[in-house]
């Protein structure tokens, strides 16, 4: 079992009840969009604790001159790299060697940060305590105490540093580091879950997508192999016939077509399970496709007020809608507005124009308005003035009929 480390990767979509899988084009892009988001986190998150060094940066300027504030500030900045860089060097899979080793280096600096920082220097093991959470979890309750007394204990054998026990009670290292320990297990335990469930996301997609192809090709197999069979016979005998009984070699040919017309028949049949749109099914993946990309959604849960005759075209419409909203907008917000023969996305980005005179039309929007337009109703796609961009279809009263 894989433990975590500094650095793991955090998120992750849980599986929705009645939710269908994304296709293979939706999770590849999920899976690179959450990429981009967890290393963009980790590196906030691991800059983040930087500020606590101030505190040590202005303790060497009070307790150092010179050369000795020179080297002081020099291992604060080495101090630093090292933690910024830890992301990279500290891995998922990251070898115990190696973690002990990087660890080596980082409480190396943070004891030769000592003599210039004194008691504040002790600031640094905040970071060590962090790493060896994230590390070794529970199992790391004998450091944290190691680090704890030591930050309280040390300064206080330490004469030429004037610090008391009541003093070094009233630093807030000591208290910090467990503070932080239980902080980072805890945020350990909820990266933990978030990976397994979108480690289990990412199977359910798998498997799905493998079912669909076996389904496919047993389907296909069962429609077009008998009939095929059939076909190549009669078209065969009546090759044989042709020259010595028209009429026969005629007939065989008429049942050739009939078969065909019927395979055809049972294959667009089949084809159309395969591509079936609903509104609500839209709705739902476009829900779970939007929290993946961290866009905060705002869609109804219910499409009673839609006529059932536009439910298709209207879950045609949430496809193409929000899936530009992913690729394009570049929104925080997106949110779907229902009427009986009407629907409006709207984002707060700034996406590129994908719908206006003279742009060129993409081809899911160029669908999308033929099919709007086979039932007589308008597309009208642009900037809000309050900004943003909106997508609205509107249909005639009668369907277009």
């Amino acid at each position: 079992m894989k433990r975590a480390v500094f650095g793991a990767p955090s998120g992750g979509v849980p599986p929705t009840a009645g939710v269908p899988p994304p296709t293979p084009g939706e999770a590849e892009w999920i899976a690179s969009h959450r990429k981009w988001l967890g290393s963009w986190r980790r590196g906030a998150l691991t800059a983040l604790p930087l500020a606590y060094l101030t505190y040590v940066f202005i303790s060497v300027a009070e307790n150092s001159r010179g050369a000795g504030q020179v080297a002081g500030y020099a291992v604060l900045a080495a101090f630093a790299a090292c933690w910024l860089a830890a992301p990279l060097v500290l891995t998922y899979q990251t070898s115990s060697r190696r973690f002990w080793t990087y660890f080596a280096v980082l409480l190396a600096l943070s004891v030769a940060e000592l003599p210039f920082a004194r008691a504040a220097g002790f600031v640094a093991f905040i970071f060590l305590t962090m790493l060896s959470v994230g590390r070794l979890g529970r199992w790391s309750l004998p450091l944290v105490v190691a680090f704890s007394l030591t930050a309280l204990i040390v300064p206080t054998t330490i004469p030429s540093w004037h610090v008391s026990l009541g003093n070094s009670f009233d630093d807030v290292t000591p208290v910090a580091i467990p503070v932080v320990a239980i902080t980072m297990f805890a945020v350990v335990q909820v990266m933990r879950g978030n990976q397994a469930l979108a480690d289990a996301r990412a199977e359910l997609a798998q498997l799905a997508a493998e079912n669909e192809r076996i389904r496919i090709a047993r389907d296909l197999h069962d429609l077009l192999g008998h009939s095929l069979t059939t076909i190549t016979v009669k078209a065969g005998l009546a090759r044989r016939l042709g020259a010595t009984d028209p009429a026969r070699a005629l007939s065989q040919i008429t049942e050739v077509e009939e078969l065909c017309r019927q395979a055809l028949a049972d294959v667009r049949t089949a084809v159309s399970g395969y591509r079936d749109v609903t509104l609500a099914g839209e709705l739902a993946r476009g829900r779970e496709l939007l929290r993946a990309s961290g866009i905060a959604a705002d869609l109804p849960t219910a499409t009673d007020v839609v006529d059932p005759e536009h439910q298709e075209l209207f879950g045609w419409t949430v496809r193409e809608g929000l899936t530009n909203v992913v690729r394009h907008a570049r929104a925080r917000s997106c949110a779907v507005r229902l009427s009986a023969s009407a629907i409006e996305i709207v984002d707060d980005g700034v996406g590129e124009p994908m719908l206006s005179s003279g742009t060129p039309l993409g081809n899911g929007l160029s669908g999308l308005r033929e099919r709007v337009a086979a039932v007589g109703g308008s597309v009208d796609a642009g900037p809000m003035r309050a900004g943003g961009w909106a997508l609205r279809v509107t249909l005639t009263p009668d369907g277009g009929r």
